[in-house]
């Protein structure tokens, strides 16, 4: 294995880890999160949306949203096309939000202190040029 990519594989398993505990104290984990996230930044959307946009399969999305309506942090309603699920933020995650945001916030400080912001950028700019074919 080229060890490039066990570095990438130990950052991204400790990242998920520490976020699932930063997010912990607020019922959620990681993956929740996620969706709650794009959801607070993109407005009403649908699941089709929320998996194309997070790169995960369709039945995954599905099951964590379902527990998040179930939870009380999203609501739903069906769109044009009944077959279609439109999902937002409920009230009460609405103002849950900045608090989750700053620990989360908090969590990515600590995990970067050590990077400069110029770091910090050539770091994204050689992710984006990696991918497959």
């Amino acid at each position: 294995m080229n060890p490039l990519f066990h570095e990438i594989f130990q950052k991204t398993r400790n990242l998920s880890k520490e976020l699932n505990n930063t997010v912990k104290e607020f019922d959620l984990f990681a993956a929740q999160w996620s969706v709650l996230y794009i959801v607070q930044q993109n407005g009403e959307m649908t699941l089709t949306q929320i998996w194309k946009y997070l790169n995960v399969e369709a039945p995954t999305i599905s099951r964590t949203v379902q527990r998040l309506i179930e939870l009380g942090w999203l609501t739903e309603k069906f769109g044009e096309d009944r077959r279609e699920k439109m999902v937002s933020l409920s009230d009460d995650a609405k103002k849950k939000f900045k608090a989750i945001e700053e620990a989360v916030i908090n969590f990515e400080s600590q995990f970067l202190q050590h990077l400069s912001e110029e770091e910090q950028s050539q770091l994204i700019m050689l992710l984006k040029k990696m991918k497959k074919g």
